[in-house]
């Protein structure tokens, strides 16, 4: 797929999801430069609302995955003659940094997997979230609260941690490690950890998920282990994609805004594209927790 039809094939995806949201489409701006978008994956809804909202911001995008190139991403994209980078939760070596500066292709991050000083970023507050989560479950009465978390070296899942713990240090509870899970990013990963919780002697009351794919599939670690959610266990979880209240139940979980995170990012990398310094290094945008149905007081047992 060249990448004018690789943009406009986004477009039209993006389009017709605020057409189904009775928003009316905006037209892309066709002489934006050309951009790669580099995600992990390219799986999963989380990253379909990041893509929609870096569109919006009117740069041409073509989409790509780090995972299984043989050579340097970096490389590939300086020979590829794009105009930025957008790296979505995705490492980047000192070397490959130094590959796209000197061929001066200006890179930002959207939600940057570490918090190196002098990185151009977009992200949530994963940290404030973190504590929100945790502070619903607690007000909810419930004290044995597991945490299903990314990967121990992602920013996000980190910080989110950190929320998780600040929130039970202010409720006057001892942080129990025997009670904190780490997997990747996905609904098995959820499920495994869960699995591994639910089967302790003294096994929470609730559970924060650090994505809403987690939380998922921690919803199902509990229906196989003859559990029901959430009279039996409190399920939270991080995102709030459309999956969240389509689920059953509808799914409790903290919104971060990942379409606007995109478009912030999208417009930073064009003004520095157009020469333009960016009025801030790091932006953060609030999330919002969201309460449904798959959160409730802790039952007697």
């Amino acid at each position: 797929m060249s990448p004018p039809t690789a943009a406009r094939v986004l477009e039209r995806k993006c389009h017709a999801g605020r057409a189904s949201k009775g928003r009316t489409p905006q037209p892309v701006h066709r002489t934006a430069p050309l951009v790669e978008l580099v995600f992990p994956a390219l799986n999963s809804a989380w990253a379909m609302e990041v893509m929609c909202g870096v569109v919006a911001s009117g740069v041409d995008v073509v989409m790509s995955a780090a995972a299984g190139r043989r050579t340097s991403w970096a490389v590939d994209l300086v020979k590829a003659r794009r105009a930025g980078v957008l790296l979505v939760t995705c490492p980047i070596s000192a070397a490959e940094r130094t590959v796209l500066a000197r061929a001066g292709v200006p890179l930002v991050h959207i939600d940057p997997v570490d918090a190196a000083a002098d990185l151009l970023s977009v992200a949530a507050t994963n940290r404030a979230g973190g504590v929100s989560a945790t502070r619903h479950l607690l007000s909810l009465g419930h004290r044995r609260i597991g945490f299903v978390g990314g990967p121990r070296d992602v920013l996000c899942s980190r910080a989110r941690l950190d929320g998780y713990r600040s929130a039970l240090d202010r409720a006057g509870i001892a942080f129990d490690p025997a009670l904190v899970r780490h997997a990747d990013f996905t609904s098995e990963g959820g499920r495994r950890e869960a699995h591994e919780l639910l089967r302790r002697p003294n096994r929470p009351t609730a559970i924060f998920a650090a994505n809403d794919e987690q939380a998922l599939g921690v919803i199902e670690a509990a229906r196989s282990a003859g559990l029901s959610v959430p009279d039996d266990l409190s399920v939270i979880g991080f995102d709030d994609l459309p999956t969240a209240w389509r689920s059953s139940p509808a799914l409790s979980t903290v919104r971060q805004p990942l379409a606007e995170m995109g478009r912030q990012a999208g417009r930073m990398l064009a003004d520095l594209i157009a020469g333009h310094p960016p009025a801030t290094d790091r932006v953060e945008l609030a999330t919002e927790l969201v309460v449904r149905s798959s959160t409730m007081q802790p039952s007697a047992r």
